[in-house]
């Protein structure tokens, strides 16, 4: 057993944690006087860093499925498990988990956050290696025990209807009637992105149709993928060796890789210049059945999800989201947060023009 002597603690840690922690230790056989850190940033889970004899680990403890039907934890293990199995290590290594404590144990990962100035085509090429590595083991046996991917599409409806579902749940958890930075937020869901969206939809669907692509059209089996989710370098870690880690695939799994190209692109948190568009997606559809069908699809969503990721960015203001923030330490009720997650939603609207039409 684990020594009580604990030599470092925090108060956000509660005994029962600490037991569970403890716990789960142990399973790994991790034994000796216990330091434990809490890390800051996350928006979803708490994560702290244990050392155990002077080795330092990770600690990941994922929200109650009360607060998100998706089963964050396997989704995360079994992904960087699969990784690991088949020789792809640019993510951290998962040692143990309990499922019922919601908890589970990865290496430690030594490295830093990027800085905007460094998503070039070094980083660029590093993220695309990795995806390209980890598909060329889709066929093996363990690949069919992966899930779909959150918010998994295999056709443009498909696509089209989890904005549209994403607007719905904004306009329902916002009326006009509120006060403050959700009245703010109420006002450009129901003035701007609204409107913004259908016609970014119009658009979709009848450039599809010129195209020839009919827009119930399912992706074929073997043209779906394996991926990170949520990819993008926000959730990448760079090593004093110029080698990328990359981190947090709680939504990972099989998706549409056009999916994966559009989440990439234009996630806001550190974008990557679009510069790299071309030559990236090129490289990624290579292998696909038919590369001119996939990388028009990519040039038909990406304006798709510019306008999702507006969306995505208004979490703060759903009270899932809020649930989600509480639980991983942050304050709900944060205005300035609120503020600044609106004026980014705002931009990311304003970028829309830099992406559409791309490949058709």
């Amino acid at each position: 057993m684990l020594p009580a002597a604990r030599t470092e603690s925090i108060e956000s840690c509660d005994e029962v944690t600490l037991a569970h922690i403890e716990r789960l230790l142990n399973g790994a056989g991790l034994q000796g006087p216990m330091t434990l850190q809490r890390r800051t940033g996350g928006r979803n889970n708490r994560t702290y860093r244990v050392t155990v004899g002077g080795a330092d680990h990770v600690v990941k403890a994922y929200s109650d499925r009360a607060f998100d039907r998706r089963d964050r934890l396997s989704a995360e293990v079994g992904f960087a498990g699969f990784a690991w199995r088949h020789g792809v290590c640019c993510v951290p290594r998962p040692i143990v988990s309990d499922a019922a404590a919601r908890l589970a144990l990865f290496e430690f990962v030594e490295g830093r956050k990027l800085r905007r100035d460094e998503v070039d085509a070094r980083a660029v090429a590093q993220a695309r290696h990795f995806v390209r590595r980890l598909n060329r083991h889709r066929f093996n046996d363990d690949a069919a025990d992966l899930p779909e991917a959150a918010e998994a599409c295999f056709s443009i409806e498909q696509h089209l209807a989890c904005v549209d579902r994403r607007i719905e749940r904004l306009w329902r958890a916002l009326p006009l009637e509120s006060i403050g930075i959700d009245h703010d937020a109420a006002v450009f869901v129901m003035s701007e992105l609204l409107p913004f969206w259908r016609r970014v939809r119009a658009w979709a669907t009848i450039a599809a149709r010129r195209a020839g692509v009919a827009i119930d059209q399912m992706l074929p089996a073997q043209d779906r993928r394996l991926s990170p989710s949520d990819f993008g370098f926000h959730n990448a870690l760079l090593g004093s060796d110029g080698r990328l880690r990359f981190l947090d695939f709680e939504y990972a799994g099989w998706d549409d890789p056009a999916k994966l190209v559009c989440d990439f692109f234009c996630q806001p948190d550190l974008p990557v210049p679009m510069r790299y568009l071309e030559s990236f997606t090129d490289r990624l559809v290579a292998d696909l059945s038919d590369p001119p069908l996939h990388r028009l699809r990519i040039g038909l969503l990406l304006p798709v999800y510019r306008v999702k990721w507006a969306c995505i960015l208004l979490n703060e203001f759903l009270p899932e989201g809020a649930s989600r923030r509480s639980f991983a330490g942050s304050n709900p009720r944060d205005v300035d947060k609120k503020r600044a997650q609106l004026d980014q939603a705002r931009h990311v609207l304003d970028t829309v023009d830099d992406v559409r039409g791309f490949g058709l």
